[in-house]
Order: structure tokens, then C-alpha cells, then sequence
């Protein structure tokens, strides 16, 4: 991959989601809107060098889901059995009496469109305090499938299913478990490098200068054992509000990108959120702090 030109595509965007797929560079984005009702439908974008992007408007087919009505967000998405499935956030429910929370769609391309995949939400209330929002799906080296999400300052896990259309129950019977570290707030995201689990989660105020990635070693996909630090926050001269991230392995090595949404300083508009990626380096099995470009 080439060195990006930040931000790397023009217009607002944020919560990327980054994979490698059939070949090229895949991120899905929010449409960054402070209008939650001008967010309906989600984007993409794919590029075989990561210099040059191309855009795939209006990913998921919208009329499968008629009760959507606002804040279609927060994509995320894995390959199982040769078929793509993207979840994400719509409605940004305040309550378990408001419809919506988390759905899911599907594809056989990484570039959609993306239909409905079953009937009724994955998850349409709060458990554990979570507002179902910013899911992360992350897959292990054994093919298991696992699901982050959450907002309000908590976040749970789940074993998807072989079906992808609901959850595996864990050894203990449950099908959440709460894995809020302390300082979460939103934007959950799990990577796995030489055997160790990091994961990493959004602080701050997504709407200003305070938001922040930090993350903390996991001995298992199940809990946070290390402790907390932070990897990427305002920069003076470049940057400041990073954060809702991704990220890439470029295939073959051990190279890695971070992908991942900022503002301008000083700027007041919350929705005014750009498209970025830079290095993510490692000492050891430590995250170094990331220098925006």
C-alpha cells in the first residue's frame, strides 16, 4: 500500500470499517451527518493500491428494511463460507420501546448491494447497559465469529452462529458477556497479532476534540487483562477528535494500517469528520502511540 494523502477521500465520513477482500482495499463509512435523518443509507470504498479510491454509494438495499427512519451507521463486516455479511446500527434507539438497534444484511460481493439476510433485528435492546450501536465483527484464527458492540459506555461479546443470524451460546449458558473496559465509551474494535488479542475502543466526545482510541492486551477474546493506554488523540498542528476506527494487515506481511475517522481543530461542526489512515506500528506486543500525517 501506498503512503495515503490524508484525509484519503474528499467529504465527511466516519466509523470505518477496513478489510482486504477478493483483492482490493475495503472501507465501509458512515455518511457523517449532524442530522441523524440524512444518514440512511451507508458507503464504501475500495482501491487495489490504496492511493486511489473508488466509491460504492448506497451499499444496502434501503427498501428491505422500511422501518428504518434515521441514523443508518457504524458498519461492519466479515467474510464466512464465501458469502459477505455487513452489520450496522440504525435508529439510534434511546429506549427498548423505539425500534431498531442492530441489523444485518448480506452479499456474495464486498462492494454490495447488501439485502436483507433475516427477519426482524440481531439486536434490538439494551443489554448490559449497551446501546446497541458500533458493532465489530472479528474473526478468530479457528473461523469463530465474534461480535462487539455497544454504546453508552458498555460493551458486550457474542459468538455468532454458523447461519450468521444469531448466537452461540458460551460455555456458561449466556449470550452476552459485558467486556467494558473502563474509559469505554463507543466504537469497539478487536485485532489479533502473533497470537495476542489487543482491544481497542473510542473515549471522549465523538462531536469534538476529545476523542480517542485506547486500548488494553486481552488474554482471551472474552476480557480485558492488560492495561489501558492510549493510541491515537489530538495532534497538535494536524488533527484532533481521531478515533471509531479499523484497520488493515496488508496481506503477506506484518504491516499494519489503522483506519480511522478525525476532525479539523478548532472545528465546531460535529458532523465535519474525515477519512484517514496511517501506520500502526508495534513494539513487541504494544501499540505504539500513532503519528498522524
Amino acid at each position: 500500500m501506498k503512503k495515503p494523502k490524508n484525509p484519503i477521500v474528499p467529504g465527511w465520513y466516519a466509523d470505518p470499517e477496513a478489510r482486504f477482500y477478493e483483492g482490493k482495499y475495503y472501507i465501509y463509512v458512515t455518511r457523517s451527518f449532524t442530522d441523524y435523518k440524512a444518514q440512511m443509507n451507508l458507503d464504501a470504498f475500495s482501491s487495489v493500491d490504496g492511493e486511489h479510491w473508488e466509491k460504492h454509494e448506497g451499499i444496502i438495499q434501503m427498501e428491505d428494511f422500511p422501518w428504518v427512519w434515521r441514523a443508518v451507521w457504524a458498519p461492519t463486516i466479515i467474510e464466512k463460507n464465501g458469502k459477505y455479511f455487513l452489520i450496522f446500527a440504525v435508529n439510534d434507539i434511546q429506549s427498548d420501546a423505539e425500534e431498531g438497534g442492530l441489523i444485518i444484511a448480506a452479499s456474495d460481493s464486498p462492494a454490495g448491494p447488501f439485502t436483507k439476510w433475516m427477519d426482524g433485528h440481531l439486536i434490538d435492546r439494551f443489554i448490559n447497559g449497551a446501546q446497541p450501536i458500533d458493532a465489530h465483527l472479528f474473526k478468530d484464527d479457528d473461523g469463530t465469529v465474534y461480535l462487539y458492540y455497544g454504546g453508552w459506555k458498555h460493551c458486550n461479546v457474542a459468538i455468532m452462529n454458523e447461519e450468521m443470524n444469531g448466537f452461540v451460546p458460551m460455555a456458561d449458558g449466556s449470550i452476552f458477556k459485558e467486556i467494558t473496559p473502563d474509559g469505554y465509551v463507543e466504537g469497539p474494535c478487536m485485532l489479533k497479532r502473533n497470537g495476542v488479542y489487543h482491544f481497542m475502543w473510542s473515549e471522549g466526545n465523538w462531536g469534538d476534540g476529545s476523542y480517542r482510541v485506547r486500548t488494553a492486551v486481552c488474554e482471551t477474546p472474552f476480557a480485558v487483562t492488560g492495561t489501558p493506554y492510549t493510541i491515537l488523540s489530538a495532534q497538535e498542528g494536524v488533527a484532533e477528535g481521531p478515533g471509531h476506527h479499523g484497520f488493515l494487515q496488508l496481506p503477506g506481511t506484518d504491516e499494519w494500517k489503522i483506519v480511522y475517522h478525525r476532525r479539523n481543530i478548532g472545528d465546531k461542526e460535529a458532523g465535519n469528520r474525515m477519512l484517514c489512515i496511517d501506520d500502526l506500528l508495534f513494539d513487541g506486543d504494544r501499540i505504539e502511540p500513532v503519528l498522524m500525517t
